[in-house]
C-alpha cells in the first residue's frame, strides 16, 4: 500500500488536493504535480473542475461540499465559504450592467420612440441616446421619415384593380400610395394593423372617386386630378381614425380597359380618333368657306353702299343743276333754250368725226376726195363716221 498512497489517477494525494500527501520519501512524484520536491505543487485538473461546480453551485442557491449533504459552504478541502463578498459584488455590478443596457437605447435621426410605462404611454423619445428603466418602462422604437408603399389595384394580383366607372364601363387600374408616420402614438395604439388598414381605405376611395367618373376621361386627360382627388380621401379617412398617418404621394402608374376586351377597345378609340379627324377637317373646310363668303358678302355690300351714294349724289346734282336751269330759264326762256339745245348738240356731236356742208352753195362746191394720207395711218378708232 504504500506504492500507491492513495488518489485514483495513483498520485500521491487525496481528491481535496489540501495536504501533502504528493510529496513522499522515494522520491515517487505524484501524477499530474510538478517534479522536484521542493517546489510549489499544481493542482490537478480535476480539483479545478470540482471547485468551479461548487462554486456554481453556490450561487444557484445550493452548498458546498463534495459528496456531502450540507457542508456548511465549504469544499472538501477545508477552504474558506466561496459566497463571499466579492462574489455579491461582481453579481451586482454584472446586474447593473445587464439593467442599464435593457435602460439605454439610442433613436436615429429618422426614428422615434414611444415610452410605455406599464404598457400605457408615458413619452415620445427623441434621436440620441434615451433612457427608459426597465422593466418599469419599455420603448418602441419607429421609423417615421422613411417612406412606405403599398401596391394597390392590379399591382397586388387578381381582379383588385378592376372597377366600375360612373359610365358603367370596367377599367383597369394599377396604383400606390406611398406614405410615413407622423405621430407613432397614435400609429401605436389607434390601429390595430396600420398597413391593412391603409389598403383598405386607399381601395374605398379610389373605387368611389372611380364610380363617380366617365372612362374616357379616366384613361385620357383626369389622372392626375384623380391622383390629387384620392390623395385628399385618403387622408381625410386617415385623420378620422387618429392613424397617425401622413399620405405623401399617390402614384397612378395605369388605367386600361381589362385585358379580355382591350383590343376591341383600342378599335373603338382608333374610330373614335379617325371620326374626330374628319370631323376637324370638315370644320376647317367649313370655316374657310363661310369666310369667304362672309368675305364676299361684306364687298358686295360696300359696292351697293357705293353705287348707293354715287347714284344719289348725281340725282342730286342734276336736280340742283335743273333748279338753277329752270331759274334762267325763267328769267330768259329764248336765250336759255337756245343756250339747251347748243350744249346738247355739243355733247351729242361733239365726238363724232364729220362735215358740215353749207346747202345754200347747192353742193356744186363740193369735190369728192380720196383721203391717202388717213389710209396710211392705222386707224385708233377703228373707223370714221
Amino acid at each position: 500500500m504504500a506504492g500507491n498512497s492513495g488518489g485514483p489517477w495513483g498520485g500521491g494525494g487525496s481528491s481535496g488536493g489540501g495536504d501533502n500527501d504528493g510529496r513522499n520519501g522515494s522520491g515517487n512524484n505524484g501524477g499530474g504535480r510538478r517534479p522536484g520536491g521542493d517546489g510549489p505543487q499544481i493542482p490537478e485538473i480535476d480539483d479545478l473542475v470540482k471547485k468551479g461546480q461548487e462554486q456554481l453551485r453556490v450561487l444557484m442557491g445550493g452548498r458546498g461540499g463534495s459528496g456531502q449533504g450540507g457542508g456548511g459552504g465549504r469544499g472538501s478541502g477545508g477552504g474558506g465559504p466561496l459566497f463571499t463578498k466579492g462574489t455579491i459584488g461582481l453579481a451586482v455590478v454584472a446586474g447593473a450592467v445587464l439593467w442599464g443596457l435593457a435602460s439605454f437605447y439610442t433613436v436615429k435621426p429618422e426614428e422615434q420612440s414611444v415610452e410605455l410605462f406599464l404598457g400605457e404611454f408615458y413619452a415620445i423619445g427623441q434621436p440620441g441616446l434615451n433612457f427608459a428603466p426597465w422593466p418599469l418602462v419599455t420603448a418602441e422604437v419607429i421609423p417615421v421619415t422613411r417612406e412606405q408603399t403599398e401596391d394597390m389595384g392590379g399591382n397586388r394580383g387578381g381582379n383588385d384593380g378592376l372597377m366600375l366607372t360612373g359610365d358603367e364601363n370596367v377599367v383597369d387600374i394599377d396604383y400606390q400610395v406611398v406614405w410615413n408616420i407622423n405621430d407613432p402614438a397614435k400609429y401605436l395604439f389607434n390601429l390595430a394593423d396600420p398597413r391593412q388598414t391603409i389598403q383598405a381605405v386607399s381601395e374605398s376611395a379610389m373605387r368611389e372617386i372611380i364610380a363617380q367618373s366617365e372612362l374616357a376621361p379616366i384613361l385620357n386627360r383626369d389622372r392626375g386630378i384623380i391622383g390629387d382627388r384620392l390623395q385628399d380621401l385618403i387622408q381625410i379617412t386617415l385623420d378620422s381614425y387618429d392613424s397617425g398617418v401622413n399620405i405623401i404621394r399617390v402614384n397612378f402608374d395605369k388605367a386600361d380597359p381589362p385585358e379580355k376586351v382591350i383590343d376591341a377597345f383600342r378599335d373603338v378609340q382608333a374610330a373614335a380618333q379617325e371620326r374626330d379627324r374628319l370631323q376637324n377637317v370638315a370644320d376647317a373646310y367649313a370655316n374657310r368657306v363661310l369666310a369667304e363668303a362672309r368675305g364676299e358678302a361684306a364687298q358686295l355690300l360696300e359696292e351697293a353702299e357705293g353705287y348707293r351714294a354715287r347714284v344719289v349724289n348725281e340725282a342730286t346734282g342734276e336736280a340742283s343743276r335743273f333748279s338753277a336751269v329752270l331759274e334762267e330759264y325763267e328769267k330768259a326762256p329764248e336765250v336759255t333754250r337756245k343756250r339747251l339745245y347748243l350744249e346738247t348738240m355739243e355733247q351729242v356731236l361733239g365726238g363724232l368725226n364729220k362735215i358740215i356742208i353749207d346747202e345754200n352753195s347747192g353742193g356744186s362746191g363740193v369735190v369728192p376726195y380720196l383721203p391717202l394720207n388717213e389710209l396710211r395711218q392705222p386707224s385708233s378708232t377703228g373707223g370714221t363716221n
